[in-house]
This record gives structure tokens, C-alpha cells and sequence, in this order.
């Protein structure tokens, strides 16, 4: 009965959001129209304040506000004066051009195919596999067994693009390996190598290019609003140290905020060994995937600088070889129940709808009403960071998708980078805003990474605020350092 209850008050709620949603939009509709606003930028910033509280409450799914935001967008900015004719409506027709112009993006197309790439490591085992390798080599320890759910971390990050596939390798290996102690799911050491494993990959989100889907958001906005294409290579240059320097700081202050039973797992490599041979020896299509993926990770590594292909192109590719009889790895058959399409969906409708903020002038005007009051165009450049990365860190509280924060934000930041008064490198900073979107260390909900394992049962949100509160600090602290010196070496900013 009160599963019932709950429902029945998710369900009230939702209704609730919604109507709060649909309140917000209509009121900015209605509001006079500032005299440095197109009436289109209005419009977009309505639908923008409608997604956000849609994203924020999650009174829909994701999948589903997709398709409504589609919607407001063809009609509200159709029927809307054009921003180049404001003599004539821009038509609907044009407004879902505008729409549905994500699609298009290669950016969509190179989460799609990392969607793929992930989906072809759980059918064949791989990443398990690999997750087992790293920890059968680390020990009994407990503090060997931290540092191993670490390595795997940042070895999957290389190799499987979705930091939530990720996690779902990990995460049962380390609570079978506390099981076979005899702790139960619910003890510290639990605690302690679930939450480590899921920051770390939050962590790595950062480090690597192709991690995680909303890097390709903040790339293709940088790209329409500065031409500015990162390469693979490039994203590692500047966020592969933050990173590594991040997991080694993950260590210490782990082992210090979750104080676990035990210092040592007897029998934990002996269960790790045994779900090895469980595995049996390496099968052909693990071996044909191992080599369709280091193949794309040395043209990934090496784009602009020993070929002319681009990222996605070149996963497009690789998912070809992955589907094709005899060489690949699975059929589209296989490959279609493995495939999250809702979150390609949410992915384009994102760009779409950060490219409408940007073409109709509203971002810009968002960007001088927040950050202009506060007179960050006219402070030093570090103190711009500082500011901007803290409000990034306290807005992300409210959003479960660092693809819709990175979709609502990053429009908003390629517009405040165009007013400052210093000297900056404006595709790096915005890059800089990109790392800081993926941290989402304080809270369960603040990567679907961390649901995931809170699901588990493992820890509780103040297990989980033990360890965030200290990793945020570091990581703000680091982003300021690297601000301060190696990205201002290497001409990042």
C-alpha cells in the first residue's frame, strides 16, 4: 500500500512540475519584450526556463521533454519575427529546421557510435574482463584494492565511451569481492570501493575527450560559435594531468573519509581469479573487439596528426567493422536492445536547443543579465574562473544530466567569454566551464553513474557527501592551479 502511496505522490508531483513548467514559460511569453532582446530570444529563453525545470524535477523523462522542446521551438519561434526579417514570421517550417538541427551534428553522431562501442563491450564481456585483469593484480589489501578500482576506471575511460556502462562493470565486481569477505553490501568497505570507483569515473569524464556524451556538446557549440575543433589528442594534453593529479588526491582522501572493517580481503583474489576462469579464455569476437578498439584509439589519439579523420567519422567506422558478419562483434539485432536511442535523442534536442539560444541573441542577453550585474567582464581573468566554476559546481545540485546542464550552460558561457575585458583564449575557457560540468561529485544525483551505484544500496547520501565535499574542494582548487600555470603554459587560456 504505501509503494502505492508513493507512486501516487511521484505521480502528483510530476503533474505539479509540469504545471510549474508550463507557468514559467507562458509568464516569459508574456512578459514586455527588453529593448535589447529579440522577441525570438524571448521565446527561446521560455522554452529554455521550461527544459530546465522539466530536467531539474525530472517530471518527464529526458526522452520525452526531447520531443516537447521540439515542439515549443517549432511553434513558439515559428510563428516569431525572424532575427534577420523581423518584418515576417520566420515559419514553422524553418523553425524546425532550427529544431532538429542537432541531428545533423557530428557530435550525435559520435555519441551514437560510442553508444555502440559500449554496447558491443557488455555483449561481449570485455570491459568485465578487463575490470578483472587490473584487480586479480592488485592484491588483498584494502588500500591495493582502492588504488585497483581506480586503474580500472581509468583504463575502461580509454575504451568504453559511457562513463554509466563504466560503472555497471565495476560496481558488481567490487561488492562480490566484499561479499566473499562476508561483509554484507551495507558495510564501510562497500561504501568505500563502490564510491571511489564512481568518482573516478566521473574524474576521467574530464580527462578523456570520448568519456562521456556531453563533451561532445560543449565541442559542438565551441565549433559553431568559434570554428574551434579539439582534437582527441588536444582535450588529453590539457585535462589528462588534471586527471591524473585528481585520482591520485581520490586515494587519500578516500581511505581517510570512509574508514573501512578490514585492511585486507582474504579470499577477494581468489573470487576475482575464479569469475576469470569463469570467463574462459579470450573468444573470438573479444579478440576482434580488442582490435577494432585499439585501432580506434590510436586514430582517436592521433587525429590532426598522422591522419586528416575526425572522431566521428572514424567511430562511425569502427561501429561499421563492429556490425559487419564475420569480422565484427554482433548484429543490429543484438546491437538494437543494447542501444539507450533516448539519450541520442536528448543529446541533438540539447544542441538544437543551445544553437536556437545562441542564433536568437538570448544566451547573450541571459549571459548580461547573470553575469553582468556581477561585473565579471571587468574583473581579472582568474577571479572570472573562480566565480563562474563555483556557480557551475552549485548548479549542477539541480541537474541529474551533465548533458542538459552542459546543453543550458555552455550557450550561456560562450556568450560571457565574448564581453571580457582581458586577454583570454575564448574556445579555452569555455573548455575549462566543459571539465567543470562533468565533476558531479557531491550528491547521488548528480551523474546517472552515481544513481547507478547508489542503487546498489551500498552507501548513503552522507557516505557519499564524506568523500564529495573534500573531492569538489580538490578539484576547484586544481582547476584554479592549472589556471594559474600548466594551461596558461601551454596556451589553453
Amino acid at each position: 500500500m504505501s509503494l502505492m502511496k508513493k507512486s501516487l505522490q511521484r505521480k502528483n508531483l510530476n503533474g505539479l512540475w509540469m504545471g510549474l513548467a508550463s507557468f514559467a514559460l507562458i509568464v516569459i511569453l508574456l512578459l514586455p519584450t527588453p529593448e535589447n532582446l529579440p522577441e525570438a530570444g524571448q521565446r527561446a529563453l521560455a522554452i529554455l526556463a521550461f527544459a530546465v525545470i522539466l530536467w531539474v524535477t525530472e517530471a518527464v523523462s529526458y526522452s520525452v521533454s526531447a520531443f516537447m522542446i521540439v515542439g515549443l521551438i517549432a511553434i513558439l519561434l515559428g510563428l516569431a519575427p525572424g532575427t534577420e526579417d523581423p518584418s515576417a514570421p520566420l515559419g514553422t517550417k524553418e523553425a524546425l529546421k532550427l529544431a532538429l538541427s542537432g541531428f545533423s551534428s557530428p557530435a550525435v553522431a559520435l555519441v551514437a557510435a560510442a553508444l555502440f562501442l559500449a554496447a558491443a563491450m557488455q555483449v561481449t564481456h570485455f570491459h568485465k574482463r578487463l575490470a578483472l585483469l587490473v584487480l586479480s593484480k592488485v592484491g588483498s589489501k584494502t588500500n591495493h584494492i582502492v588504488i585497483g578500482a581506480i586503474l580500472v576506471s581509468i583504463m575502461l575511460a580509454f575504451f568504453v565511451p559511457s562513463a554509466t556502462a563504466r560503472a555497471g562493470a565495476v560496481v558488481p565486481i567490487l561488492l562480490g569481492m566484499v561479499a566473499a569477505f562476508g561483509l554484507s553490501k551495507e558495510s564501510r568497505l562497500a561504501a568505500l570501493l563502490v564510491i571511489t570507483s564512481v568518482q573516478a569515473v566521473s574524474i576521467w569524464n574530464v580527462g578523456i575527450k570520448t568519456a562521456a556524451a556531453q563533451n561532445m556538446i560543449a565541442l559542438d557549440f565551441m565549433d559553431q560559435a568559434f570554428g574551434k575543433n579539439v582534437s582527441w589528442g588536444e582535450w588529453f594534453l590539457y585535462a589528462g594531468p588534471w586527471a591524473i593529479i585528481m585520482s591520485i588526491l581520490l586515494y587519500f582522501i578516500m581511505i581517510r573519509a570512509i574508514r573501512p572493517e578490514t585492511n585486507e580481503i582474504t579470499g577477494g583474489h581468489e573470487l576475482v581469479e575464479k569469475q576469470l576462469r569463469e570467463l574462459g579464455p579470450l573468444k573470438a569476437e573479444e579478440k576482434r573487439l580488442i582490435l577494432i578498439s585499439l585501432a580506434l584509439l590510436f586514430f582517436w589519439s592521433t587525429e590532426k596528426v598522422l591522419h586528416p579523420f575526425d572522431n566521428s567519422t572514424v567511430t562511425l567506422v569502427a561501429v561499421a567493422l563492429l556490425l559487419t558478419p564475420k569480422i565484427g562483434v554482433f548484429n543490429w539485432k543484438t546491437a538494437e536492445k543494447e542501444i539507450p536511442w533516448g539519450t541520442i535523442i536528448v543529446f541533438a534536442v540539447g544542441i538544437s536547443l543551445g544553437s536556437v539560444l545562441l542564433k536568437t541573441e538570448g544566451a547573450t542577453w541571459l549571459s548580461d543579465q547573470v553575469f553582468g550585474k556581477l561585473g565579471l567582464e571587468s574583473m581579472p581573468l582568474l577571479s572570472v574562473i573562480a566565480l563562474l566554476t563555483l556557480f557551475n559546481i552549485l548548479i549542477h545540485l539541480g541537474f541529474a544530466s551533465a548533458t542538459s546542464l552542459a546543453s543550458a550552460l555552455i550557450p550561456i558561457v560562450i556568450a560571457l567569454v565574448s564581453t571580457l575585458n582581458v586577454p583570454v583564449n575564448e574556445p579555452g575557457f569555455v573548455l575549462i566551464q566543459q571539465f567543470v560540468i562533468s565533476f558531479g561529485f557531491l550528491l547521488p544525483v548528480s551523474a546517472p553513474q552515481n544513481m547507478l551505484a547508489y542503487g546498489t544500496g551500498a552507501f548513503s547520501v552522507k557516505d557519499f557527501l564524506k568523500s564529495g565535499i573534500p573531492i569538489t574542494i580538490a578539484a576547484f582548487l586544481l582547476i584554479m592551479l592549472f589556471s594559474m600555470t600548466y594551461w596558461k603554459w601551454i596556451g589553453l587560456l
